[in-house]
């Protein structure tokens, strides 16, 4: 397997897990970026472009990065917050009126970031056509009964949170969210990010499709909890209901698709453009600049929401838009905040250690926060670290 890239002295292990995802877990094409203080220290990639194809990966080759979209979602929320342009603690209904029924009225701004606004389902699912059309998004959402109190309890808004925050960057900024984050976070931060693919990038975008663990890594087999199965088996459960808030599901390697700007699902990134942006949430980086302040990387990761998710059906942990560390989604350190991508991707930063991550793959798994390949990486991450210190 050639592995391409360069590791500073001692990252080592993280080639060498990366170089094992490959040999033992079934990777096809990835890329794994790692900066610490601003500095980039890890910058691998191998495989092939497109997990049908046989071209290879090439420094810069993107791909969809599923749900750690959300992170750079939220952090066009909290730099709105940042700048005094929007109230975490005002009713979202501020801004945006026509969110003002059927329950939804005393819904705050933290709430739809911390996956508590109580509407994760939409009674009549959106075509990905309809989805992919703000305005549709944007009227299902508002016209949505809640399936609880909002702020009373958290569910994972899989879908759904791309309306959410889409539309009230919309109404705050009247900017698409799209244009909002290529000028106000991936351009800044100098980073290969784009919710909404201009034409121009589309050849740099490798093919994306499932893939199972191989056999040879039969430890990492698991199944899930009873619970947690019988879930995603029941069509009437938030569950399956919130992940087919579109339906049916879009053909990710779809051009109209990736023109789209879905912020909770269909950003596509290269691993360092991931990672750059986290980077730029904690500190400086190289060639970029530094986009929260400290309060804002303080309030990102602070803890909003904890417990059983009432749609993941396991125990989660959220700040303002972010998964925090824990047994779901482990991350590098309890200060960490970041967001996993269906089956694949991970992007977090931890300000304690001074570390920004972004791993990207053509290959997507079953899991839903904890993929075994990126999880390889992550622990990988830490061994260097404790090693160095």
């Amino acid at each position: 397997m050639d592995v391409h890239g360069t590791v500073a002295e001692g990252f080592e292990p993280v080639r060498e897990a990366f170089v094992r995802n490959f040999e033992v877990l079934g990777d096809r094409g990835a890329a794994v970026s790692v900066y610490r203080d601003g500095h980039r220290v890890v910058d691998l990639w191998g495989g092939t472009r497109d997990i049908d194809g046989t071209a290879p990966w090439e420094h810069g080759t993107a791909q969809i990065v599923r749900s750690a979209t959300k992170g750079v979602a939220a952090a066009a929320l909290l730099l709105l917050h940042q700048r005094g342009e929007l109230d975490l603690d005002a009713p979202v209904g501020r801004w945006w009126p026509e969110y003002k029924t059927a329950g939804k009225e005393r819904t705050l701004v933290r709430h739809l970031l911390a996956h508590r606004a109580g509407v994760p389902v939409l009674d009549r699912p959106l075509t990905p056509a309809e989805a992919a059309d703000p305005d549709l998004g944007a009227q299902a959402v508002a016209a949505q009964e809640p399936a609880w109190e909002p702020g009373t309890g958290h569910g994972y808004h899989a879908q759904t949170f791309s309306w959410l925050t889409g539309e009230l960057v919309r109404r705050v900024t009247g900017r698409p969210i799209g244009a909002w984050i290529a000028e106000e976070i991936a351009g800044p931060a100098g980073a290969d990010f784009w919710l909404g693919l201009p034409d121009a990038e589309t050849a740099r975008v490798g093919r994306v499709g499932p893939a199972e663990i191989p056999e040879a890594a039969g430890a990492l087999r698991t199944r899930p909890k009873r619970a947690v199965a019988d879930a995603y088996a029941d069509p009437d459960s938030l569950t399956r209901r919130a992940f087919a808030a579109i339906t049916p599901l879009p053909d990710e390697n779809d051009a109209a698709y990736h023109a789209a700007a879905l912020p909770a699902s269909n950003g596509i990134a290269t691993a360092d453009g991931l990672a750059r942006i986290y980077a730029s949430l904690i500190g400086e980086v190289d060639g970029g600049r530094r986009l929260f302040t400290p309060q804002s990387a303080e309030l990102a990761r602070g803890e909003q929401s904890f417990g059983e998710d009432r749609v993941l059906v396991v125990g989660t942990r959220f700040g303002l838009g972010y998964m925090l560390h824990g047994s779901a989604s482990p991350l590098l350190n309890p200060t960490s905040f970041g967001h996993p991508g269906r089956g694949g991707a991970l992007g977090f930063a931890d300000p304690e250690t001074g570390v920004a991550f972004g791993y990207v793959t053509n290959g997507f798994r079953k899991s839903v926060t904890a993929d075994p390949r990126a999880q390889a990486l992550v622990r990988a991450v830490r061994t260097a670290l404790t090693s160095g210190d």
